[in-house]
């Protein structure tokens, strides 16, 4: 378990690490160089760098955290990968449907295999699914994702690297945006953002703006939440239309809606 800046969590918890590119949002992986990083400096969980590992010694870190906690599952991997034993996620949701104080975020690419075996898994109220959803080639996810028995399901479209005109909403609870960071970023562009703002109204679904990604993306060049000192700090700020869209599902005790 490590603490967490992404703006949506609170810790990560990696009972798996490794992963491979298959599309479009995986081109900069935050992940891949983070894993290789961390095998740079001797860290023995990165020893075999970005291939796919598993890591039951990890298994039982959420039965340690001393308070209720929101964890995004496997940052640094993902959950469904076709690598991953059937058996072996099976026993990480064994430990958050026995922790039911905690909310698990998992987020994958792999829908087709999440849609496959997901009724073979026990989904309590406390998992929320995603899905990352990067542009329209990939909105494909979504029905799969929508086809399962998770009670919370969410659409991630970071990096959000083109628009999704034919976004699928139905039976969404949360969706996330954010734009790509890092010197190769690919651009954000506002009307992008708005679209899918605009069907979240729509659709009354809980909306978060994590960030541009970069500054260049931004069309404010006065958002304050560009400035590190600001306690919203975002990469490239996380501003849109004046306002910082914060939102969380509403259906369990743990989430709050936040707009500022």
């Amino acid at each position: 378990m490590a603490e967490s800046k992404i703006e949506w969590t609170e810790v990560t918890w990696n009972p798996t690490t490794g992963c491979n590119k298959i599309s479009n949002g995986c081109l900069f992986c935050y992940a891949e160089t983070m894993s290789k990083r961390l095998k740079s400096m001797g860290i023995e969980k990165y020893s075999n760098g970005f291939k796919l590992t598993l890591h039951p010694e990890a298994l039982n870190i959420p039965y340690t955290w001393p308070k209720p906690t929101i964890a995004f599952v496997n940052s640094m991997s993902d959950l469904f990968h076709y690598s991953v034993p059937v058996e072996f996620i099976k026993e990480v949701f064994a430990i958050m449907n026995d922790t039911p104080q905690h909310t698990y975020q998992i987020l994958t690419k792999r829908s087709e295999r999440l849609e496959k075996i997901a009724p073979l898994l026990k989904w309590t109220q406390n998992i929320w699914m995603g899905v990352s959803v990067e542009n329209e080639k990939v909105s494909g996810r979504i029905p799969h994702l929508i086809n399962t028995p998770a009670k919370t399901k969410f659409l991630s479209c970071e990096p959000l690297i083109g628009p999704l005109y034919s976004l699928f909403l139905e039976n969404i609870d949360w969706v996330i945006v954010g734009g790509e960071s890092g010197p190769k970023a690919r651009e954000l562009k506002k009307e992008w953002i708005d679209y899918v703002h605009l069907q979240c109204k729509i659709h009354s679904i809980p909306f978060f703006f994590k960030q541009w990604g970069k500054k260049q993306f931004n069309v404010n060049p006065d958002d304050p939440t560009m400035d590190k000192k600001n306690k919203i700090y975002a990469k490239g700020g996380c501003e849109l239309n004046g306002k910082i869209f914060q939102e969380l599902p509403q259906n369990t005790g743990k989430s709050q809606l936040i707009l500022y």
